[in-house]
């Protein structure tokens, strides 16, 4: 019993965690139905009102919070850079950091 309970909790992990990796995005490069491809200046907004635009996704099936049809590198930078500073990044716990001592 104790046996097959421990595979079924690998089969249990491997499945979550392969669940979790990282797929090609199909649409990157591509232009959009208004030939629009998001670049690095809408990756930082669209990183910036995550947060937001996350809420409004949970109700509204139309919004999404991540741009498919996007070039890439730079908006992924600039999305990630904008949920940084949305979030405060790192200064906020540097400052804690440096109060402590």
């Amino acid at each position: 019993m104790k046996y097959l309970f421990r595979i079924i909790l690998l089969i249990v992990v491997i499945a979550g965690l392969s669940a979790c990796t990282a797929s090609p995005n199909a649409l990157e490069s591509m232009a959009d139905a208004e030939g629009a491809i998001a670049g690095f200046w809408l990756g930082l907004w669209h990183g910036f009102t995550a947060l937001f635009t996350f809420i409004v996704s949970l109700f509204n099936d139309n919004v999404g919070v991540y741009e498919a049809h996007n070039n890439g590198g730079w908006y992924n930078f600039g999305f990630i850079l904008g949920v940084m500073m949305f979030f405060g990044g790192s200064n906020e716990g540097g400052k804690r950091a440096y109060s402590r001592r």
